[in-house]
C-alpha cells in the first residue's frame, strides 16, 4: 500500500484552482523523453517484484496490481507527471458548491472504453453507485479497502455512515457527485486507481462484483482476471499466471496522446538479485525496487537508476487493540510493552545500513513534507535498557510475539524484508522479547494474514496516494479504519484520536486543519499503535535506451510516455 504535503481542499479553494488544474492535464500527456527523438513502437519488458492480485482496481490495494491498472484504467483525476498533486484526467475540470458538498465534473468528450462503449456521465455514475452498492464479500476490507478508507460504509450498512450521497448525470458530459459531509480527502482521492472509471458494459457482462471464497482468500470474477476494461492508453492482452507475465498493448483508439510502445510485458521476478541479473543480461528493460547496494554497479554498467522522492512510511504494526472479540495479543494492550518495543528498535542503524542514501528515521506515521507533521510528538529513542525496564514494570519479561514478515517481494519502503526482519528481531531479542518468526509470500498470504489479525507484530508500510495528512494517519487510525476497514493495528478504541482525525478531515480552513492533524499526530504517538521506522527514497532502473519514464513519489509511473531509442 502507498500513503501524503499541504493541499488546500476547502470548497472555495478547489473551485478557484479547477481551471489551473485543467491546464496541467496536457503536462501529464506529454509523451517522449530526454536525449533525442522518441521512437514509437517496440516491446518493453519490465521486472515486477510480485504478482498482481487481479486487474479490477476497485478491489485492489497493492502496488503491483496498481502498476498495471494505471496503464489500463483512468479516473476523473490523475496525478501530475513525476509529482504528488492531482490533475484532471477523464474530468477536464470541476466546480465545487459553496457548502463543499456538491462536485460538478465536466468530462472529456469523445472518449471510449476499450470495448467500444462510450465514456459519459452515466458511466461515471454507474461506477460510483457500483462502489456504494457492493454486497457480501465485496464489502470485506480485503476487497474494497480503498472505498471504505475514503467513503466509509455502503448502501446496505446504515450503521456505518458513508460520505457518498449520490451521483447524477445532468447531461452526457456532466456528472454531479454529492457528499454527505465535507472531507479533506475529496476530490484528491479520486486520483487513486481504486476509483478508476470502468466500462459498465464489461462490468455487467463479466459479473464483476461476483466474488467468492472467503475474506482471507478471495476469488475474483472473470472480469477482474481476464477482461478489465478502461479508457487508458494501454489495453489488457493476457495474463500468463504460470510464467508470471502480464501483457498489455497500445490502445490505438486512445482519446489522448497515444502510447509510444506497442506493448509492455510485466514479468514477475520476486528476488531482487535475479531482477538485477536479468537486466544485466538484457532479458528485461527495467525493474523496480532496486537494492541500494546495487545503485553504483548499475550506473557504472550504463543503466539509469531513477530515484524517487521519499513519500512513504515503514512501520512495525502491533495487533494490540482493546476492542473485545478481536485477536489482539493481550500483552500488547499494555502501553509499557508497546513502548518497550519502540525503545528496542535501532532505527538509525536500519536507515544507515539497510536503506538508500536520503532515507530518514521516522518520528510519526507521515513524512515531514506533509502538512500536519508535528515537531513535538513523543519520541522513543533506541534504548534497550529502558525497554527491559518497561517490560519488567509491566511484568512481561520474555513476552512472546508472533513476528510476521513478507517474502518474495520488495516494497518502496521495504527493499529487503528478510534483512529488515533480522535486524529488528535481534533488537527485540536483545531487549528481552521472545519471537516466533512467520515468513509468508507477499500476495495473498502475507497481506491476508496481516489483515485478518494473525500477526502480533508485522512489517508493513505505505506510499502516499495523494498529498494529504488523512491519507496517512486517517487511513490507519480513523475510527472506521480501525474498527471496520483495517486490522493492521488491531481494532482499538481511542476516542480522542478518532475525534481529532474526524474534526481535521471535516475542517474547511487549511491552516486550522493542519493544526488539528498535528494534534492528532501527538495523540497517536502517545498511544503508540505501532512503531514508525523510516521514510525511504525508492528507485527503479531502466536500460540506457529507455526514454521518458518519469519516476513518481507515489510509485505511480505512467508508461505511455516511454519509448525505446534505436
Amino acid at each position: 500500500m502507498q500513503r501524503r504535503p499541504q493541499r488546500a481542499l476547502a470548497a472555495t479553494a478547489a473551485a478557484l484552482t479547477a481551471a489551473t488544474l485543467s491546464a496541467c492535464a496536457s503536462e501529464r500527456d506529454s509523451g517522449g523523453g530526454e536525449g533525442g527523438e522518441a521512437q514509437s513502437g517496440g516491446t518493453l519488458v519490465f521486472g515486477a517484484a510480485g504478482d498482481p492480485a487481479m486487474f479490477d482496481p476497485a478491489f485492489a490495494s497493492d502496488g503491483e496490481t496498481f502498476r498495471i491498472a494505471r496503464q489500463i484504467h483512468e479516473g476523473l483525476l490523475g496525478n501530475e507527471l513525476g509529482g504528488t498533486e492531482p490533475v484532471p484526467e477523464l474530468a477536464e475540470d470541476w466546480e465545487v458548491s459553496e457548502d463543499g458538498l456538491e462536485y460538478t465534473f465536466s468530462l472529456q468528450e469523445g472518449v471510449q472504453f476499450h470495448d467500444g462503449t462510450d465514456f459519459n456521465a452515466e458511466a461515471v455514475c454507474f461506477n460510483f453507485d457500483r462502489w456504494y452498492n457492493f454486497e457480501g464479500l465485496a464489502q470485506s476490507p480485503s476487497a474494497s479497502y480503498y472505498y471504505q478508507a475514503v467513503f466509509g460504509g455502503f448502501a446496505s450498512t446504515p450503521d456505518v455512515p458513508s460520505i457518498y450521497e449520490s451521483c447524477e448525470a445532468t447531461d452526457e458530459n456532466t456528472a454531479v457527485v454529492r457528499l454527505t459531509q465535507v472531507t479533506s480527502k475529496f476530490p484528491a482521492a479520486l486520483a487513486l486507481p481504486a476509483f478508476s472509471i470502468q466500462s459498465p458494459t464489461a462490468l455487467q457482462e463479466y459479473d464483476a462484483d461476483n466474488l467468492s471464497g472467503s475474506e482471507d482468500a478471495l476469488s475474483y470474477s472473470e472480469y477482474a482476471l481476464n477482461h478489465p476494461t478502461g479508457t487508458g492508453p494501454f489495453r489488457f492482452e493476457s495474463w500468463d499466471r504460470g510464467n508470471g507475465e502480464v501483457t498489455i498493448v497500445r490502445n490505438e483508439d486512445y482519446w489522448g496522446e497515444a502510447a509510444l510502445l506497442d506493448e509492455i510485458i510485466f514479468r514477475t521476478i520476486p528476488d531482487g538479485n535475479t531482477r538485477r541479473q536479468e537486466l544485466q543480461a538484457g532479458s528485461i528493460d527495467g525493474y523496480d525496487f532496486v537494492s541500494p547496494a546495487d545503485y553504483q554497479t548499475l550506473e557504472d554498467d550504463g543503466f539509469q537508476v531513477l530515484v524517487r522522492d521519499p513519500f512513504n512510511i515503514l512501520y512495525l504494526g502491533f495487533n494490540g487493540g482493546n476492542v473485545p472479540g478481536t485477536q489482539a495479543n493481550p500483552a500488547l494492550q499494555d502501553p509499557r510493552v508497546r513502548q518497550a518495543i519502540a525503545h528496542a528498535i535501532d532505527r538509525e542503524t536500519i536507515v544507515n545500513s539497510l536503506l538508500p542514501e536520503g532515507a530518514e528515521t521516522a518520528t510519526q506515521f507521515l513524512p515531514p513534507t506533509v502538512d500536519g507533521w508535528a515537531e513535538d510528538v513523543t519520541t522513543y529513542e533506541y534504548d534497550p535498557e529502558r525497554a527491559r525496564q518497561l517490560l519488567q514494570e509491566a511484568g512481561a519479561e520474555g513476552t512472546t510475539l508472533r513476528f510476521y514478515y513478507p517474502t518474495d517481494v520488495s516494497r518502496p519502503y521495504l527493499p529487503d524484508p528478510a534483512a529488515m526482519f533480522q535486524v529488528i528481531n535481534q533488537n527485540l531479542t536483545d531487549a528481552g522479547f521472545t519471537t516466533e518468526p512467520v515468513a509468508l509470500p507477499w500476495n495473498p498470504d502475507y497481506l491476508n494474514a496481516v489483515q485478518a489479525g494473525q500477526a502480533d507484530i508485522h512489517l508493513l508500510g505505505w506510499t502516499g496516494d495523494y498529498n494529504d495528512a488523512y491519507n496517512f494517519i486517517g487511513t490507519f487510525f480513523a475510527e472506521a479504519a480501525n474498527n471496520q476497514a483495517s486490522a493492521e493495528f488491531g481494532a482499538f478504541s481511542a476516542p480522542e484520536i478518532f475525534q481529532a482525525l474526524a474534526q481535521a478531515d471535516a475542517e474547511p480552513d487549511a491552516e486550522a486543519r493542519t493544526e488539528l492533524y498535528q494534534e492528532a499526530n501527538r495523540l497517536i504517538m502517545d498511544y503508540l499503535p505501532g512503531v514508525p521506522i523510516s521514510h525511504s527514497p525508492p528507485a527503479l532502473v531502466v536500460a540506457e535506451n529507455v526514454q521518458g519514464l518519469e519516476p513518481s513519489p507515489l510509485t505511480a509511473e505512467v508508461f505511455s510516455t516511454v519509448s525505446l531509442a534505436d
